[in-house]
């Protein structure tokens, strides 16, 4: 029986790693993301001491303490044993506290709305640095991508030069979904209203997949794109040939995009007007609704009129 278990954990220890041979996530091409990869093997490496010797213990006493197994000790009035209490009980708290530390320590260096401090483990950043800005907004089931510098906008593809820092603003019209790119950083959430943030940097050229990784409808497996790594010269290259394509991301144009469709094809804008992606962010593309923000604004300045009401009341009693 045994033997038959051990063959089994073999075969199926084999089969998860030739499955594994391309499993971004553990060889991710971004600093950020191997730094996340490095997080996740330690984590697992600290688990195994744990995992790994209860499996075999529970093999070695059910193989040892068998029916027929005469030398075996039959104690059965035995009860407690402080020296085991002290292995059950201290190893895994020192391995929480050592994942916890691990934990505390990357989620505050890796905050996605802090700036890196780093383009590679052995290339520290330029403190007068300045990150491409990508504003990333989920449609139904596409993703847009709008670049405020440069002035134009794709829809199912982004890029980005190696070794440079990006920053994408994240959003939604609508409903709740997140980007993922995972050669490049972890999930983060775009919600309608709000904007999240990533910090990244791609280390190496290359053509990598990002996904929606929020379940968010019918097209939700084909809301996929594609994130190119590219040299200064060949961004420069592929930011002229968007700026070729002569066309303009208006609101007219934005409000036929934003119509859910599946499988939609690559796009590329020339140029964007002007303020769309902050009338998108505060959920007023239609001209006939109040932007977020200045609705905010406007609770704030009564907030503060009936505060000043309040206060003059009580000193004239």
């Amino acid at each position: 029986m045994i033997s038959r278990l051990l063959r089994g954990s073999l075969i199926a220890g084999v089969i998860f790693l030739l499955a594994g041979c391309d499993l971004v996530l553990l060889d991710p091409s971004g600093d950020v993301a191997r730094q996340q990869s490095d997080l996740l093997k330690v984590s697992t490496w600290l688990m195994l001491l744990i995992v790994v010797p209860v499996i075999a213990m529970t093999l070695v006493f059910a193989w040892w303490y068998r029916e027929d197994n005469e030398e075996a000790t039959y104690k059965p009035d035995w009860d407690h044993s402080t020296t085991i209490e002290l292995y059950v009980w201290a190893a895994p708290l020192l391995i929480i506290i050592a994942i916890g530390a691990l934990t505390w320590i990357n989620t505050h260096t890796l905050d996605p709305f802090e700036p890196l401090s780093r383009i590679s483990e052995d290339k520290p950043i330029d403190d007068n640095y300045k990150p491409l800005r990508i504003q990333a907004i989920a449609l139904e089931w596409k993703w847009l991508f709008i670049y405020p510098e440069q002035g134009i906008a794709t829809v199912n593809e982004v890029a980005a030069p190696v070794d440079m820092p990006i920053r994408f603003e994240i959003t939604s019209p609508r409903m709740m979904n997140s980007l993922f790119i995972p050669s490049l950083a972890g999930m983060v959430y775009a919600m309608p209203g709000m904007q999240t943030q990533i910090q990244a940097v791609i280390n190496e050229p290359g053509d990598y997949d990002g996904v929606s990784g929020n379940y968010s409808g019918a097209g939700y497996s084909d809301m996929r794109f594609r994130f190119h790594g590219l040299s200064d010269e060949d961004f420069r290259n592929w930011v002229a040939e968007s700026k070729a394509s002569g066309a303009a991301l208006t609101t007219d144009r934005y409000n036929e995009l934003a119509k859910p469709t599946i499988k939609h094809p690559v796009q590329r804008f020339a140029r964007v007007e002007g303020d769309l992606y902050h009338r998108i962010l505060n959920l007023c593309v239609d001209p006939e609704r109040l932007c977020v923000d200045k609705m905010m604004a406007m609770d704030a300045v009564r907030d503060q009129h009936a505060k000043h009401a309040a206060s003059s009341g009580n000193s004239e009693h």
